[in-house]
């Protein structure tokens, strides 16, 4: 029996094209769903800091601190954002950047492999992203994310401490030490059963393609 086709993405979670990202490949795999031999797909979520310089407390708007961070007038990322907001509205997502609370994302990082470990890892990715992208909630400190933690069903105690004890931390450096020796400097990034690479936020029938392709090289019968 073939196995899954395993999709190991790296993105951060206040990435905003990680976000449209998964939702793309969300959308790619249901585009396969219904195919006489559909694609078996598994996906694990791996951490990616875009900008681990950030204090969890930032005083300021994402407008203020992308130009500061990119060094870009104020009018241009105005403009950046509005864009990002309308691919993301092609998604099915609804971005509230007025609202966004920028913040460090490593505690965020560390609560997606405590979720991992307890079977709750895609909840808690899709759970970050809309508390940050569209809600405005504070995903950098421990009591915002020990609540979210607690709204996809993990124990919010043992949340607590696994935070409180950055008990996740070497698996979240070693999730981005694996990106260095990939190469990754960019997310999204998705790596297909370890030896193909897809960069960026590619449109759902992007995905379904390369699904359906990479399903046919692993269900082929070898040549006798």
């Amino acid at each position: 029996m073939t196995e899954k086709i395993q999709i190991d993405v790296w993105s951060d979670i206040a990435c905003p094209w990680c976000y449209i990202g998964k939702r793309n490949l969300e959308g790619g795999i249901a585009a396969t769903s219904n195919d006489p031999d559909a694609p078996q797909v598994e996906i694990t979520y791996h951490s990616y800091e875009l900008s681990p310089d950030t204090p969890v407390d930032f005083d300021g708007s994402e407008i203020d601190f992308l130009a500061t961070h990119k060094g870009m007038p104020k009018d241009q990322v105005s403009q950046m954002l509005d864009h990002v907001t309308q691919v993301a509205q092609g998604a099915g997502l609804e971005y509230n950047f007025d609202v966004l609370k920028h913040t460090n994302t490593v505690r965020a990082h560390e609560l997606l492999h405590f979720a991992k470990a307890h079977g709750k890892q895609h909840e808690m990715a899709e759970r970050l992203m809309s508390a940050y992208f569209t809600e405005g909630k504070h995903v950098g400190e421990i009591d915002s994310l020990v609540a979210l933690a607690a709204e996809v069903g993990l124990d919010a105690d043992a949340a607590r401490a696994a935070l409180q004890s950055q008990q996740y931390l070497d698996d979240v450096r070693a999730d981005q030490a694996q990106a260095v020796k990939f190469g990754i400097q960019g997310v999204p990034f998705f790596v297909i059963n370890g030896k193909y690479g897809v960069s960026g936020a590619q449109p759902a029938d992007a995905f379904a393609q390369v699904l359906r392709q990479v399903w046919a090289e692993e269900t082929e019968p070898a040549a006798s």
